[in-house]
């Protein structure tokens, strides 16, 4: 027995010394945690901080700072959430450093802040609603910023015509119109900051030389000239998957145009060819097809290049442009039956365009040729004829010739294969130039609007092709937009379930539709 109770003693001493040892610890893993120092560049208060040449935004503050003041700091941006850690702030001073960029969401989580200042910094634009979140702000110091007045200061006008925090005025630094105004005097409709883009929307496999669109039956259409093909091809717009579905071909071996006209409710087709001479045809809904109804005389039209609708005196007319040395461009009229010949202008000149316009109340065609330069024709009414009555210019090589409406001012357009394009304006007697565009290849224009934006295509052979923009400032055209299309013969503006398309047939490479994207350069 003394022996056992001798090992039950040490026993319960050696437990005793356990537990002395592991007390310790448990004391000092329940300790509880430090208090974060005040940073090395920093000096703090109980509930305020004050920074200078800090390399970074501390991640550490003590408890309690409601109030940090950053001033000569040597970063130059300020990252999202930077401040996030500091939920409690109130007041928030970036004074007199270099900071030239802060994140959209630089201030995120700061719920509490009332007073900012960014004043004295290198700042030249703000991160669109900045201060979307910083809801009980009651007064924001931007001074002493370089501030350029564009579109992506926009959304800066705007707050601060609707907030109530109070702002101390600043000023536009750039660029020259703005330079020196308070930006508190500027108006969201200062700021032109509505642009646009044009881009492939859909490829056709195909190449093309005439490209004409039209409604009928309550669809949107369009039509190809496929010479390599052998077809005069009709897609049809697919309001649900929004894209031109194929729908019809008529067969024509050497299709230079495809005109469609719609005529009391009936649908015709002009197909112009290069051999086998050029027919009319009609659509006939039961079965769907097109049936040819009429030729049109091969000793007047042998190598037609263009065909033109119009009306006159409520009646439908066609104009086919004759490109030979033998043929002569020709009119004909619709008569209940079938369209024939009216009249036949001006013989072997090789036309290769024919315009319809009407300036005053008074018709006229313009003949763009190969071998003279454009010629006007005027209609008489009297005798039902055109007749001769003037030349535009002594510019010979003229491709085409088209015109378009600026403000109730008529313009035309004239493209020319080697040398430069024409921009000339009607000054009431005759048409006077006003711009030149180059244009070396081009054999194709297509002035068109969308909304209140007047541009310009001009196609090219040999480089870019080029979208031009009419500014009513200097009444020119200003480059726009470059677009990568191959030999571009014709173009045709589609717009259909609120887009806007703009079809290219061309002459070697894929027949391309462009949309029409507009862009909100101050949502940036």
């Amino acid at each position: 027995m003394p022996e056992f109770g001798q090992r039950w003693t040490r026993l319960i001493c050696l437990s005793l010394l356990c537990l002395c040892l592991i007390l310790p610890r448990e004391s000092n893993a329940r300790r509880a945690p430090k208090i974060p120092r005040c940073p090395a560049t920093c000096s703090c208060t109980k509930d305020s901080a004050f920074c200078v040449d800090s390399k970074v935004i501390p991640k550490s503050f003590p408890p309690g700072i409601i109030s940090l003041t950053m001033v000569n700091a040597a970063f130059t941006t300020i990252p999202e959430g930077a401040f996030s850690h500091l939920h409690l702030l109130q007041f928030l001073f970036i004074e007199n450093n270099d900071i030239q960029a802060l994140s959209k969401y630089t201030f995120r989580g700061l719920k509490s802040l009332t007073h900012l200042s960014l004043s004295n910094n290198n700042l030249q634009q703000l991160p669109r609603d900045l201060f979307k979140h910083l809801d009980i702000l009651t007064d924001l110091d931007l001074r002493g910023n370089s501030f350029r007045c564009d579109c992506k200061i926009k959304w800066l006008v705007d707050w601060m015509e609707k907030t109530n925090t109070s702002v101390p005025a600043i000023y536009c630094a750039s660029p020259f119109e703005f330079q020196g105004r308070r930006i508190h005097d500027l108006a969201p409709r200062d700021f032109n900051c509505i642009s646009a883009d044009f881009a492939v929307y859909e490829t056709f496999p195909f190449h093309s030389v005439s490209v004409e669109s039209y409604e009928f039956n309550g669809d949107q259409f369009v039509t190809f000239a496929q010479p390599d093909s052998g077809f005069c091809t009709l897609y049809v717009w697919d309001h649900v998957e929004m894209v031109f579905r194929k729908f019809h071909n008529i067969s024509s071996r050497s299709a230079v145009y495809c005109k469609p006209v719609v005529i009391s409710n009936s649908l015709y087709m002009v197909v112009a060819q290069l051999f086998g001479g050029s027919h009319i045809y009609k659509w006939e809904e039961d079965p769907q097809r097109f049936v040819k109804i009429q030729d049109i005389d091969t000793t007047r039209v042998k190598k037609p290049n263009f065909v033109d609708t119009f009306q006159l005196d409520g009646e439908w007319y066609f104009v086919v442009a004759d490109s030979s040395k033998a043929g002569s461009t020709s009119i004909y009229r619709w008569n209940s039956n079938g369209f024939y010949s009216h009249q036949s202008l001006h013989p072997w000149h090789r036309d290769t365009h024919v315009e319809f316009l009407d300036v005053g109340g008074k018709p006229h065609l313009i003949l763009s040729s190969a071998s003279q330069p454009p010629v006007v024709y005027q209609w008489n009414r009297s005798q039902k004829q055109f007749a001769f009555f003037s030349l535009i210019t002594e510019l010979a090589d003229v491709q085409m010739v088209k015109h378009f409406w600026v403000r109730k001012v008529l313009y035309l357009c004239l493209t020319r294969f080697i040398g430069d394009s024409k921009i000339l304006r009607w000054e009431g007697q005759r048409f006077v130039e006003i711009q030149t565009l180059p244009s070396r290849g081009s054999m194709a224009v297509y002035p068109f609007t969308v909304g209140l934006r007047q541009y310009l295509m001009l196609g090219s052979d040999f480089s870019f092709s080029r979208v031009y923009l009419w500014d009513d400032l200097t009444q020119r055209f200003q480059p726009f937009q470059e677009l990568n299309m191959r030999a571009p013969r014709a173009f045709s503006l589609v717009s259909v379930d609120s887009k806007d398309i703009l079809l290219a047939a061309s002459f070697k490479g894929n027949t391309l539709a462009y949309q029409h994207l507009v862009v909100d350069l101050s949502a940036k």
